[in-house]
């Protein structure tokens, strides 16, 4: 295996998790169905959880289908700005899943290669430079969550349309700025179980050899 098939493999498998870690992030209905209720967000917005988890549904539904090409929350209007911000968050995670999609095959073939050549030692560096990633990160989100989530946005976003006025687009009370964080900190943690796993297949492999 060349140096640039080496690369190549390492940048489609850490590709692979993070785009992967995203994408259970996104899709962790669970996480938010808790928060509704850790977070009070019943109170907030006055609805029944039932009622806000169908909103909540319709929201994602929109970001992450791409058949789905109109927002409609049956409880929560959405204006102009709004819309703009939702499309471009669509576009976002679209372009994770098709990241996700084009990186897992060949993330999977370079492991079988490291594996039919003795060679997952070749792992245990790169994994232990990620790992650092998420830890780095989660002190930010520590120290100052506020300051991280504006960079955040800023990093991402062309525009402050992501900056909602909650008397024109009211979905924002049902999604606080904690439940961003719990977020942050599940795709962090998925991250970091990934990383682990394939430090201890490698370690594993080392042992047998």
């Amino acid at each position: 295996m060349t140096r640039g098939q080496r690369w190549g493999g390492l940048t489609a498998l850490f590709l692979a998790l993070v785009t992967l870690s995203i994408f259970l992030t996104i899709n962790a209905v669970w996480l938010y169905r808790l928060d509704i209720h850790w977070l009070n967000i019943t109170q907030e917005v006055q609805m029944a959880p039932a009622k806000i988890m169908h909103n909540y549904w319709q929201m994602l539904s929109y970001l992450e289908l791409p058949w789905v090409t109109d927002l409609k929350m049956t409880d929560f209007p959405t204006s102009f700005t709004g819309m703009v911000h939702f499309h471009d968050v669509k576009n976002l995670f679209l372009l994770n899943n098709v990241v996700l999609l084009l990186s897992v095959t060949p993330a999977v073939l370079y492991l079988r290669q490291l594996k039919r050549r003795a060679e997952q030692w070749r792992l245990l560096r790169p994994v232990q430079v990620a790992a650092v990633v998420p830890i780095v990160l989660g002190a930010m989100l520590a120290v100052n969550f506020n300051g991280f989530f504006i960079a955040f946005h800023e990093v991402l976003f062309r525009n402050n349309d992501w900056i909602f006025d909650p008397d024109l687009d009211p979905i924002i009370n049902a999604l606080p700025d904690t439940f961003f964080l719990h977020c942050f900190v599940l795709a962090f943690v998925l991250f970091e179980a990934g990383l682990a796993v394939l430090y201890w297949r490698a370690r594993v492999a080392i042992k047998r050899a």
